[in-house]
C-alpha cells in the first residue's frame, strides 16, 4: 500500500474558523492531511496590548475551534512558546511539507512571518501566505499616482469601486494525523491573568455567525438613524468577530449586498452606511501598512512635539469612570464591565482624555487595547488620532466635543448614562446635560466635574496654536 503523504500544516492567527478561511481551505485542496496549529504567547501577568477580557474571548473562541474542527477531519494542535521556534519544533516533529497560514496586518505579525518564511526556507519548507483580513490589500487601493490616501472619502470612493472576492467553500476533510502532541485549551491564568468579572459576548465561531444574521435582519437596514445613539444598541457588534476572524470579512460584505438587494430604501442606506464603516476599517489598515511609524507618533507631522500633561489623578478617575461627566463615565464603565464601548462614546472619552485632561493619546489608546475585547491595533491607533485631531483624516485642533451637548444630542433621556451609572438612576435627564449649577454633586456617591470644560478648551486652542506657531 502506498504510504500516507507528508502533512502540511495550517497556522491559525486571527482567523479563528472553518469557513470561508482562505488558508485553511488552500490547506485541504492540497489534498495531504492538514495539522490545524495554534502558537500561544508565552507573555506573563501583563501586556501593553491585550488584557484579561480580550484573552478570556480567545480562549473561548479556541474551545469553540477544537470543537468544530472534528467535523471536518480536523484536531487542533496547540503550542506554547516562540512561535518560530515552535512551529519549526511542529514542522520536525511531523515531517509537514508546507505551511500555511492568513497574512497579519499589523507591523508586530508582519514581522513574525519574515522570520517564519526565512525558517521554513532554511528547513525546505513550501510558505504559503494569503491575504484574507481585508477585502481589498493596502497597496491595492491607490491614487492615480500611485501613492497612498491619506484622507477616508477618496480612499472609500476608489475602494467601494473595486470588485470584492466572494466566500469561499469550508473544507470537507483535513486528516490530521494522529499522534501529534498538543497542550490542552488555555484559560486566562495560562497567562497569569484572572478571570474577568465582566459581561462579556459569547465567543467562537457559531456565536459570531448568530450575532451576523441578527446584525443582517435587525439592524444594518437602520445603521443610518440609530447607530450613534448608544441607548440603542444598534451596531452591528461584528467587531470582534472580525479581529478574531470568527467571520470573514468576504462572508460579512456579501451578506450585507445581499441584504441590500431586497431593501427598501431607506434600510438601503443604512446599508451603505454600514458598508462604509468596513471601508473605514480598511483605510485604518491601510494607513498602518504604509505609515507604520503612527504607532509611535502624530501621523500628521505637525503635531509631531505637542505637549501633553502627564497622567495623575484625573487620569486614574477617566481609567474609573469617575470623572462627574456622565456620558463619559458611563462609556469607561461600560468598557470595564463589558469590553466594549460603544463607537460614538469612544469618540467622546478619547477626546475628552486628549482635550479636557491633555493627556497623550497614546496613554488613551494602550488602556482601551488592554480593555476591548474587540481591540484592533489599526483601527484603536486611527480613532485615537482621529479624536486627539493629529491623525489621517482627523477631527481638526479646533473642534473639540463638547461632553455636555454630546449627552444631550446622543443620550437625551439620559438611559445609556443611568444604565451604566447607577449613582445616576433617579436623576432627571435634565440635569445630566449640563454641569452641577450649585456646585454640589447632582447624586450622593457621585463626583463633582473634575474639570471645567470651557476652560480646558480653551487651553487646549491656546495649546495647538501656539505649537503650530512655533514650528512654522
Amino acid at each position: 500500500m502506498p504510504s500516507e503523504p507528508s502533512p502540511v500544516i495550517h497556522w491559525f492567527r486571527r482567523d479563528l474558523r472553518i469557513a470561508d478561511n482562505l488558508a485553511l481551505q488552500a490547506a485541504a485542496a492540497s489534498a495531504r492531511p492538514v495539522i490545524p496549529a495554534y502558537v500561544l504567547s508565552a507573555w506573563r501577568d501583563s501586556h501593553a496590548w491585550t488584557g484579561a477580557k480580550r484573552q478570556h474571548f480567545l480562549c473561548g473562541s479556541l474551545a469553540s475551534l477544537t470543537g468544530n474542527l472534528p467535523t471536518i477531519g480536523g484536531r487542533l494542535i496547540i503550542r506554547q512558546g516562540d512561535l518560530i521556534d515552535e512551529l519549526r519544533q511542529l514542522i520536525i516533529e511531523s515531517k509537514a511539507s508546507a505551511l500555511y497560514f492568513n497574512a497579519d496586518p499589523d507591523p508586530y505579525g508582519k514581522a513574525i512571518e519574515l522570520g517564519i518564511q526565512a525558517m521554513c526556507e532554511a528547513h525546505g519548507v513550501a510558505c504559503h501566505v494569503f491575504s484574507d483580513a481585508t477585502l481589498h490589500r493596502p497597496e491595492e487601493i491607490l491614487t492615480l499616482s500611485g501613492l497612498p490616501y491619506r484622507v477616508y472619502t477618496p480612499y472609500s470612493k476608489n475602494w467601494l469601486s473595486q470588485p470584492k472576492s466572494a466566500p469561499v467553500s469550508k473544507p470537507s476533510q483535513l486528516r490530521t494525523p494522529d499522534g501529534i502532541r498538543s497542550l490542552p485549551l488555555p484559560t486566562v491564568a495560562t497567562w497569569g491573568l484572572h478571570l474577568p468579572v465582566a459581561e462579556i459576548l459569547e465567543p467562537g465561531e457559531r456565536a459570531a455567525r448568530q450575532r451576523l444574521k441578527m446584525a443582517i435582519e435587525k439592524r444594518i437596514g437602520h445603521y443610518g438613524d440609530l447607530r450613534d445613539l448608544p441607548a440603542e444598541d444598534a451596531t452591528s457588534r461584528l467587531s470582534q468577530d472580525l479581529r478574531f476572524g470568527l467571520l470573514s470579512i468576504r462572508t460579512i460584505f456579501a451578506k450585507s449586498m445581499a441584504s441590500m438587494a431586497i431593501a427598501s430604501p431607506s434600510a438601503r442606506r443604512g446599508i451603505e452606511i454600514f458598508i462604509k464603516e468596513l471601508a473605514w476599517r480598511e483605510f485604518y489598515f491601510a494607513i498602518l501598512h504604509h505609515f507604520p511609524n503612527v504607532l509611535g507618533e502624530e501621523f500628521n507631522a505637525d503635531w509631531r512635539g505637542l505637549p501633553w500633561d502627564e497622567p495623575d489623578w484625573k487620569y486614574e478617575a477617566w481609567q474609573q469612570g469617575r470623572t462627574g461627566f456622565p456620558i463619559i463615565d458611563a462609556g469607561m464603565r461600560q468598557l470595564l464591565a463589558t469590553g466594549f464601548m460603544h463607537n460614538r462614546v469612544r469618540m467622546i472619552t478619547a477626546m475628552f482624555l486628549t482635550k479636557d485632561l491633555h493627556i497623550d493619546w497614546r496613554h488613551g489608546e494602550s488602556y482601551f487595547m488592554q480593555h476591548l475585547i474587540d481591540g484592533e491595533i489599526a483601527s484603536n491607533n486611527g480613532g485615537w488620532q482621529w479624536s486627539a485631531g493629529t491623525g489621517a483624516d482627523a477631527a481638526p485642533y479646533f473642534r473639540i466635543q463638547n461632553p455636555w451637548s454630546q449627552s444631550l444630542r446622543y443620550d437625551p433621556q439620559g438611559s445609556y448614562i443611568k444604565r451604566w451609572v447607577p449613582e445616576l438612576r433617579d436623576v432627571p435627564a435634565a440635569l445630566l446635560m449640563e454641569p452641577p449649577k450649585d456646585g454640589r454633586p447632582i447624586a450622593a456617591g457621585y463626583p463633582l466635574p473634575i474639570v471645567d470644560h470651557g476652560t480646558e478648551r480653551t487651553r487646549t486652542l491656546a495649546i495647538f496654536k501656539k505649537h503650530r506657531e512655533q514650528a512654522r
